[in-house]
């Protein structure tokens, strides 16, 4: 039931997540406001509004009659103190109430982490909030990991023989959208939504293989050997760079294969599988006439 009767106020909003977040409110029949970079000319999309959380000139806009925020980290921000939690303290003098987190599974122990950082400020801020601490998407090997499967007929993390409950995105997001949409029975509730099985990577590589119909193997490079490949042939941002690893070394450790039935919980339906949602996803890791073979490295 929709139970939010002002604007909600989404960032990330074109990410994985944040963009069936949106959906699942406009469904419900939500006042949505999606967040979005400001454009350096012509004007916003209908139903957008411009907000950077390293701008202050455009908070007052984004945040006007808003109760409902969902917040995302934008993976280039690192220093969250300085360059993303002064935004949520403008929000929360502007009135608004309940901030849904995007964190990560484990949050809770990887005090290194932005996101803890941001969990602990929201704990102590005196807004109601809800962490939703997925665990790994499986979106991410469509995305992020596309090239290296795509071109290289590979999956290279640092995970180790490690399992890991791969999540869908849309499932998040229906987490997410429900906390938003009656955030009075979420407040101060940290969900983990999980997909409904934990797999190795080698096993991964072994559902992309039967989907694609081509071999896929997986290869972990070591932490050090991973840092320089996110950094020279996936091009990552140092600080994201940093971000998977420790999230990559929670599967290496054995730590991200806790499985929860969170998403059913919450939503009443099941969880995708890894299959399912590769299925859906194989277009990102099929080869292109100009790259038949993939591409060598």
């Amino acid at each position: 039931m929709y139970r939010t009767c002002m604007p909600v106020l989404v960032t990330g909003s074109s990410g994985n997540v944040g963009r069936w977040v949106g959906e699942e409110l406009h469904a419900a029949g939500a006042d949505v406001r999606c967040a979005v970079r400001p454009p350096s000319s012509g004007q916003l999309p209908e139903g957008t509004v411009g907000f950077d959380f390293t701008d202050e000139r455009t908070w007052a806009a984004a945040f006007a009659g808003v109760r409902a925020l969902f917040l995302v980290r934008p993976p280039a921000i690192g220093n969250v103190r300085r360059d993303l939690l002064p935004a949520v303290a403008a929000a929360r003098e502007a009135g608004v109430e309940h901030v849904v987190f995007l964190s990560i599974q484990g949050a809770d122990r990887l005090r290194v982490v932005p996101h803890a950082t941001v969990e602990r400020w929201l704990q102590g801020s005196g807004l109601g909030w809800t962490f939703v601490r997925p665990s790994f998407f499986t979106q991410n090997l469509s995305t992020t990991h596309a090239p290296d499967i795509r071109d290289r007929d590979e999956v290279v993390v640092p995970a180790g023989r490690g399992r890991t409950a791969f999540v869908d995105t849309r499932d998040v997001a229906a987490v997410a959208a429900a906390a938003l949409l009656d955030p009075a029975a979420h407040r101060d509730q940290a969900w983990t939504p999980t997909g409904p099985e934990a797999l190795t990577y080698t096993e991964v590589a072994d559902v992309l293989t039967d989907v694609l119909g081509r071999p896929i193997t997986y290869r972990d490079p070591g932490l050090p050997g991973w840092f320089r490949h996110a950094r020279t042939v996936l091009g990552m941002p140092v600080g994201m760079a940093v971000v998977t690893a420790a999230i990559y070394t929670t599967a290496r450790l054995g730590l991200a294969a806790g499985l929860t039935d969170h998403v059913e919980q919450v939503t009443g339906r099941p969880p995708a599988s890894v299959r399912t949602t590769a299925v859906r996803e194989q277009a990102a890791w099929r080869r292109t006439p100009e790259n038949p073979r993939g591409g060598q490295s």
